[in-house]
């Protein structure tokens, strides 16, 4: 086999793993979650704000009351953000800007916004999204005779007499 044929095949090869390395970090796609809800944090409680506007890339993807969440998607490893705050009614608004790490092995995140205005560690308002799944309720049998009329089962004969 030609050499020089052998190094062309190798930098392609070389070529493909580079670039499948870059798309699997600057591709991945990420939903971050805010919440604009009570935080404990080391025996304080961080209350929730009357309003929270948030906007990503100068478009607003979340209106948060207390008790509220919202989403947005993007891709790749960093994340930026801005809020804008309304703590009490009749208040002016105050806005933050914020940037994030996404953690690599993370597909969903979900931020406590008041966690992270009042400045606490990244630990204690983050967490990883983890969807709960909900058991499907079984199926009740139905009894057939061989022309496919329906018949009581036994326990219902026997709650009737």
């Amino acid at each position: 086999m030609n050499v020089r044929r052998l190094l062309f095949r190798l930098g392609t090869v070389a070529v493909l793993i580079a670039i499948a390395a870059c798309m699997m970090v600057i591709g991945r796609g990420h939903t971050v979650y805010f919440d604009n809800k009570k935080l404990d944090y080391e025996g304080r409680t961080l209350d929730t704000y009357r309003r929270i506007n948030v906007f990503v890339n100068g478009e607003q993807v979340a209106k948060l009351s207390a008790k509220d969440r919202g989403m947005a998607t993007f891709t790749g490893q960093s994340f930026k953000f801005d809020i804008e705050v309304t703590k009490e009614k009749g208040d002016e608004p105050v806005n933050y800007s914020y940037a994030i790490k996404v953690p690599y092995g993370m597909d969903g995140i979900v931020l406590n916004l008041p966690g992270m205005i009042e400045g606490i560690p990244e630990e204690a308002y983050s967490a990883e999204f983890v969807p709960v799944a909900t058991e499907p309720e079984p199926e009740e049998e139905i009894v057939t005779d061989e022309f496919g009329i329906t018949m009581e089962s036994e326990e219902d004969m026997m709650a009737e007499g």
